[in-house]
């Protein structure tokens, strides 16, 4: 079991762990323990109750290690939330050795220089990916390792977060008795799992519709070019039909997954539906085509936004695999359609593939953070900052116990 993933989404409406091996014979992630509990103490991907969001990662854990067996000490967990920005930078060195070629050292050297941005004192980089590499001026270099030139440039994708909004999270999750092996952005964690690589090379937009965020990556080349988060989401939805209905929200959401559509269905408007309402008259007949009403408002909403995003990070023009959703929301009926018109773009939903074990169970769009987390643990370990700089802190602090106890201070 030493080669055993474990990836912990903790999201709006849930938190789910997943426990999975690499199979020997096809080299396909095998799902061997799945833990979903109800998410609490969270709005928006960000923590506002410290206690009741350690209870729902712990009883999600504690769930995927009863059915696996196997005892979670680290994972790899989402980040998300309003809080979530990034920038691309460059990043330019001198090959150390141009008669040798480029070194691993020069390539570090080039992201070191593409991170050294200037960012206030309470955000932190989670992420620093490349996107490319110049050599001498050759530009679209996917891997320069080994190649002879005399100045090396990288163009990288950082992602910058609330340093509280994160700490938050990863207090929350080592008090659940989980270490954090790495923090990972929900969009670059969905797109593992539901893009295909022809996709990534074409230029694609990810839209993670999520509980309470829809999280945008923009993938061009085979990485990820613009990455930006909208407070947005499936909870949306549901308050919407709370309001419209005058129905508690619980009630609401059994009807948006029940009966919600953003398109009326091909029958007569005089089609009705049993509503549970507030107030004296409990359960009250409303019209079929009033829920998709009011839906299909909150849901051009969302497409207006995530098109204002898209020419807003000016790579509009250079996405022909369209959009693909993902997410919880992405189940709602006819939501693709919707976006196929208001995009005026090739629109899909994205699942998770290419599984094996408890598939059943995550083979749909809601657990694409979740397969993705890992998917990330298994190919892209290194390329977040977090883990590093937390264990430097942490291996500081054990440094400073040991020679404490080593040369203890006599009293003055």
């Amino acid at each position: 079991m030493s080669d055993t993933i474990v990836g912990i989404d903790v999201g709006t409406t849930k938190v789910c762990t997943l426990i999975a091996e690499q199979s020997k014979e096809s080299g396909r992630l095998r799902i061997i323990g799945v833990g979903i509990a109800p998410s609490r103490g969270l709005r928006k991907g960000v923590v506002i109750n410290v206690e009741e969001a350690t209870e729902a990662i712990k009883e999600s854990k504690l769930l995927a290690e009863r059915s696996s067996g196997y005892s979670v000490q680290g994972a790899y967990v989402s980040v998300a939330g309003d809080h979530i920005s990034s920038l691309n930078s460059r990043g330019v060195v001198a090959v150390s050795r141009p008669n040798r070629g480029v070194e691993d050292d020069d390539i570090q050297r080039s992201m070191d220089s593409a991170r050294a941005i200037a960012i206030p004192q309470n955000r932190e980089v989670i992420h620093a990916i490349p996107r490319s590499y110049t050599l001498d001026g050759v530009d679209g270099i996917r891997d320069p390792l080994g190649m002879r030139g005399f100045r090396l440039e990288v163009e990288a994708h950082i992602v910058t977060a609330s340093v509280p909004s994160i700490h938050n999270i990863i207090n929350c999750v080592e008090a659940a008795g989980v270490a954090v092996n790495d923090l990972v952005l929900e969009p670059l964690a969905s797109g593992e799992s539901v893009l295909r690589e022809d996709e990534k090379q074409a230029g694609v937009i990810l839209a993670d519709v999520g509980g309470g965020t829809t999280d945008i990556g923009i993938f061009i080349d085979g990485s990820i070019w613009h990455s930006h988060v909208l407070p947005v989401g499936g909870w949306q939805y549901t308050n919407d039909l709370t309001i419209g209905l005058r129905a508690p929200f619980a009630v609401a959401e059994v009807m948006k997954i029940q009966h919600g559509s953003v398109f009326p269905e091909p029958s007569p408007d005089s089609v009705m539906i049993d509503v549970a309402a507030f107030g004296d008259s409990g359960h009250k007949p409303v019209p079929r085509a009033f829920v998709s009403e009011i839906l299909s408002a909150r849901a051009e909403e969302m497409f207006e936004l995530i098109l204002k995003e898209v020419k807003r990070s000016g790579y509009d023009g250079l996405l022909p695999a369209g959009l693909v959703l993902t997410g919880g929301t992405a189940e709602l009926k006819g939501l693709s359609e919707l976006g196929r018109q208001i995009m005026e773009m090739p629109v899909r939903t994205g699942q998770p593939h290419d599984l094996e074990g408890l598939t059943d169970k995550v083979n749909c769009p809601a657990y694409a953070t979740s397969v993705g987390l890992l998917l990330w643990g298994l190919n892209f370990s290194g390329l977040s900052l977090h883990t590093k700089s937390h264990e430097q802190q942490n291996w500081g602090k054990r440094l400073s116990e040991w020679l404490e106890n080593l040369f203890p201070r006599q009293a003055t």
